[in-house]
């Protein structure tokens, strides 16, 4: 197993002590435990950027670390949605939005996989990517703010859309129609 591929496993690792010291801030009364959810969450979001420098730069790209890295992103971000969601911070219709999104994109790459083609991350998936991990930051920094989290989550809704979009517009062709 790679560098690379061991970082993105301690970044699935972290996402269960992630939901436990969510739960134990008790929906963010307790400041200490979701200081500690935010600095998982930071290291583990950080490590998205590191294992694919490491990836890239040492020529450590594999079919493994191309399923589990973004499989990992989307565990821990859809962990700390459905934790705010739970807690009436994160609207079920934004949340339903995303994982639609990410089941549509996951299957269109599927699709293109078996017809000869992969399909590389585009440059808006990796702005949703980052935005939605910044915002899920800011919500974890300062909980219950109102105004903030209905930001966070607009900016999260739109990147999510156009990325989705563009990925299929960019891609019809693999689906065989």
């Amino acid at each position: 197993m790679t560098t690379a591929s061991k970082i993105t496993m301690v970044r699935v690792a972290m996402i269960p002590a992630f939901l436990v010291t969510m739960y134990l801030s008790n929906q963010g009364e307790s400041r200490m435990w979701m200081l500690i959810s935010l600095g998982i969450f930071v290291v583990a979001s950080l490590t998205d950027f590191v294992d694919g420098y490491i990836a890239r730069h040492y020529n450590q790209t594999t079919d493994f670390g191309k399923f589990l890295d973004p499989l990992a992103d989307k565990l821990l971000v859809l962990a700390a949605m459905a934790v705010f969601c739970e807690w009436g911070h994160f609207p079920a219709w934004a949340l339903m939005l995303v994982l639609t999104r990410e089941f549509a994109v996951t299957g269109l790459r599927l699709v293109a996989v078996q017809n000869g083609t992969v399909i590389a991350a585009g440059w808006s998936g990796k702005v949703k990517t980052a935005s939605t991990m910044l915002g899920l930051c800011a919500m974890l920094a300062f909980p219950g703010l109102d105004i903030l989290n209905w930001v966070v989550v607009a900016v999260i809704v739109l990147t999510t859309v156009y990325s989705g979009v563009e990925y299929f517009i960019q891609n019809w062709k693999c689906l065989g129609l």
